[in-house]
C-alpha cells in the first residue's frame, strides 16, 4: 500500500541526502518525493510516497525521528487531503493535430504554456489518476517529453501539521520495534 509521509525538516544544507540515505539503507522505495519551503521560515517539508506495510512505516517514521534535523513526521495517509500533482508535458502539434490538442486540454482543464511551431508545453494538475488519465490520451498523438513533480499533500482542516515539540505515539512505536 502507498504510504504519504510528510515530514518537517530544518532548511539546512544535507537534510534531502541524509533523509534519502535513511530510506535506502531500509531498503525502501521512493515512489514520490516533493521538498520545498514551507510558511515557517527554516522549515522545509517533505512529501515522501513509499509502498510498504503499516509496520513497516512506523518503524520508518521512528528512524526518520533519530534524524537531526527532523522536526516532525506524519502519515498521512488514512487523514482527510488535499493531494496535488503538477505535469508539464511537451507534445507534438501540427497542423492537423492543434485543435485536437486543444479540446483535449479544455476537456482535462489543462492550460497550454508554451507554443512553437512543432509542439506545445501543456501543463496539468490534479490527482495522479486525472494526470495519467491525460498522459494516456496524449500518448498516441505524440509525447516529447514530460516531467512531474510528484505527491504534495495538506491535511484537510484549520489545524497546521507543524508542532512545536516533537509528537509521536510511542506506544505504536514500541510495538512496531518489537
Amino acid at each position: 500500500m502507498n504510504h504519504t509521509i510528510v515530514a518537517l525538516v530544518d532548511d539546512v544544507p544535507g537534510v534531502l541526502n541524509r533523509v534519502a540515505s535513511l530510506f535506502r539503507r531500509r531498503s525502501f522505495n521512493i515512489e514520490s518525493l516533493a521538498v520545498g519551503h514551507t510558511e515557517n521560515p527554516g522549515v522545509s517539508r517533505m512529501t515522501i510516497v513509499v509502498d510498504s506495510d503499516d509496520t513497516s512505516i512506523l518503524r520508518l517514521i521512528s528512524y526518520l525521528y533519530k534524524l537531526v534535523n527532523v522536526i516532525q513526521v506524519e502519515d498521512l495517509t488514512t487523514k482527510p487531503c488535499v493531494t496535488r500533482d503538477l505535469a508539464l508535458i511537451k507534445v507534438k502539434a501540427d497542423t492537423e493535430n492543434r485543435a485536437q490538442i486543444t479540446q483535449i486540454v479544455d476537456v482535462f482543464r489543462a492550460r497550454i504554456v508554451d507554443i512553437s511551431n512543432s509542439s506545445f508545453i501543456v501543463e496539468i494538475t490534479g490527482d495522479e489518476e486525472k494526470i495519467e488519465g491525460f498522459i494516456e490520451v496524449l500518448r498516441p498523438i505524440g509525447i516529447i517529453e514530460m516531467v512531474r513533480t510528484g505527491r504534495v499533500v495538506l491535511a484537510r482542516g484549520a489545524a497546521p501539521l507543524y508542532a512545536s515539540e516533537k509528537i509521536i505515539d510511542t506506544e505504536k512505536l514500541a510495538t512496531a520495534a518489537g
